[in-house]
């Protein structure tokens, strides 16, 4: 069984702002290269890939519970993709905002 390249996207409002200059950000598996990264997202989602940048996340050490005892959550990998001008992902594309709801005068 094939190894999943893109877990799933990253959806925060700093990746929002990003995704309106055309980069967009995902996790995906620790073990993927550059070049997955873009092979993946260009066939999944119709679209050309410019520059892809991969950063590690450490996992953080919590404490929880009554006893305080200590948990780690699993260390990930995040990948920002750079697509041609003018291109978009579905995913990361804001509802546009109507007007202004006006207040009922009392």
């Amino acid at each position: 069984m094939p190894k999943l390249t893109l877990l799933k996207p990253l959806i925060t409002e700093k990746t929002m702002r990003l995704a309106q200059a055309g980069q967009f950000s995902f996790l995906v598996a620790r073990e993927t290269t550059k070049p997955a990264v873009a092979l993946a997202v260009e066939e999944q989602f119709k679209v050309n890939v410019v520059k892809v940048t991969t950063s590690g996340v450490k996992g953080k050490t919590k404490k929880t519970g009554k006893r305080r005892l200590t948990s780690k959550t699993p260390e990930r990998k995040k990948a920002m993709v750079t697509l041609k001008p003018g291109q978009m992902i579905e995913y990361f594309k804001l509802p546009e905002k109507k007007g202004k709801k006006e207040k009922p005068k009392k």
